[in-house]
């Protein structure tokens, strides 16, 4: 944990907060952090700052905060994934708060099994409190957006246009031999979404249907990748050609 994150409503009218859970035993325990020490901490979807340990003992920690007056910007990366099995997902929900992404859309495919639907690694509950772990290690408070869409094509062709504007629109396909360096201009302040099949990948018709709507195929090499590699090689190389 490299930053405590707070809940917007945990701060009182003087900015102090006051802490009696897994994160009070981590400044004790891992951080042993003693009064009048300082932590790195946030607001989520909120300014970062820095949290001043006005007094611990074995039950909380109380903090008195000074925050900036900025709020960092939302990722500018999202990921459409097929829904993968749920241990998988389970896996990979604090990687990708941590890799930084905006949206994470979830949808159906040919290849995708309907029953992992119906699992509780959808559960806002659940995944909230993965996604927060994330940012915590990455230091960062954004939260990323998670949707479930359960038609590919309804998505593809008549939802994204909507939420995503003008992305640039990246095909994760091990077939593909241009690269992500090629097809995004170093710099851009455009938004990316990258799209990643399910573990068999995706069908010739989906690939076809992603390409008519403005999907650029795009690889690294002829390797076949598991969801989890694929999604991290994936955002680590869009993150390094955005990166200014």
């Amino acid at each position: 944990m490299n930053c405590v994150l707070l809940e917007p409503h945990e701060l009182d009218d003087a900015n102090r907060a006051v802490l009696a859970d897994h994160r009070a035993r981590h400044v004790r325990e891992v951080l042993r952090s003693g009064s009048g020490q300082t932590l790195r901490v946030g607001v989520l979807d909120g300014p970062l700052g820095i949290g001043v340990i006005e007094s611990l003992d074995d039950r909380q920690v109380v903090l008195r905060c000074e925050l900036e007056d900025e709020t960092p910007s939302r990722p500018r990366v999202d990921i459409m994934l097929s829904m993968p099995r749920p241990k998988v997902l389970k896996r990979l929900w604090a990687p990708l708060a941590s890799m930084g992404v905006g949206r994470i859309l979830l949808t159906n495919a040919w290849k995708v099994e309907r029953n992992y639907f119906d699992t509780h690694v959808l559960r806002s509950d659940f995944y909230r409190a993965a996604l927060i772990e994330g940012l915590e290690q990455a230091r960062d408070t954004r939260l990323p957006v998670v949707s479930v869409h359960k038609q590919l094509r309804v998505l593809v062709e008549n939802e994204l246009d909507f939420l995503l504007p003008d992305a640039v629109r990246l095909l994760a396909d091990p077939g593909a031999t241009a690269r992500v360096r090629d097809v995004i201009e170093q710099g851009t302040e455009a938004r990316v979404i990258v799209a990643v099949g399910p573990e068999g990948g995706w069908v010739a018709d989906e690939l076809a249907m992603l390409q008519r709507n403005r999907f650029t195929p795009v690889g690294m090499g002829p390797r076949i990748l598991r969801t989890e590699a694929a999604c991290i090689a994936m955002l680590s190389l869009i993150h390094d050609r955005l990166w200014i």
